[in-house]
């Protein structure tokens, strides 16, 4: 998963890109209201927006009114400070998905966050179930055929990505994007690696390589 954290305060930037990472997202940061109107002009793979109101240059409300005029969906969590309701209320009533309120709990954060991926992804369960692989967004937990497996954090972000998308096509480039930030280095064999790891790990029939075009995990057969 791809997130754009925008915040300028940079002991809480600095932070929550940290955690968010150990947790293994891909964060791209930036600190004001004019880098995220371009980083959100430039970029259409990030599955979420974490949004500081309180911006230099160009407010978070003003970002928030730009991203949705162009009909961009992509989920958009806000963050504010406490006694900031009327913030909040304008926000969400500008398209904002849900908030959070500073100094907030890294937790509570991860929670909003699972939750609001699930829901622009249509599911509203919390685990993911298909071709007798399940796994757990909370926990990172996965288990195939009721046996625990363990996952490198970018071979569970692959997992997840397919896992959601049954009988979508991702291509190489896609993945890359979800996987990684504007600073990481990316080998040009590195999906592939991780490909293979998943296949040995959950079985070779799992992921199917469309020749050409990329990865994908089959529908399940009525």
């Amino acid at each position: 998963m791809r997130l754009l954290l925008v915040e300028d305060d940079p002991m809480i930037g600095e932070s929550v890109l940290d955690l968010l990472r150990s947790d293994g997202y891909a964060v791209d940061w930036v600190k004001d209201g004019e880098m995220a109107d371009l980083a959100l002009d430039d970029h259409q793979t990030y599955d979420l927006v974490l949004l500081d109101l309180g911006l230099p240059k160009r407010d978070g409300l003003a970002v928030l009114r730009k991203l949705r005029a162009r009909k961009d969906r992509t989920p958009v969590l806000i963050a504010t400070a406490r006694d900031a309701l009327e913030q909040r209320v304008q926000g969400l009533d500008m398209g904002a998905d849900d908030y959070i309120v500073k100094p907030y709990e890294i937790d509570e954060l991860f929670a909003r966050i699972r939750a609001l991926i699930r829901r622009s992804s249509g599911r509203a369960e919390p685990v993911y179930e298909h071709l007798g692989v399940s796994i757990d967004p909370a926990t990172r937990e996965v288990v195939v055929d009721g046996q625990a497996v363990t996952l490198a954090a970018r071979e569970w972000a692959i997992l997840e990505q397919l896992l959601a998308r049954p009988g979508m096509v991702l291509s190489r480039k896609q993945l890359e994007d979800k996987l990684y930030s504007w600073k990481d280095e990316v080998s040009s064999n590195a999906v592939e690696v991780y490909i293979h790891g998943l296949r040995k790990k959950l079985g070779s029939h799992l992921i199917q390589n469309v020749r050409g075009v990329g990865y994908m995990i089959p529908k399940a057969e009525p």
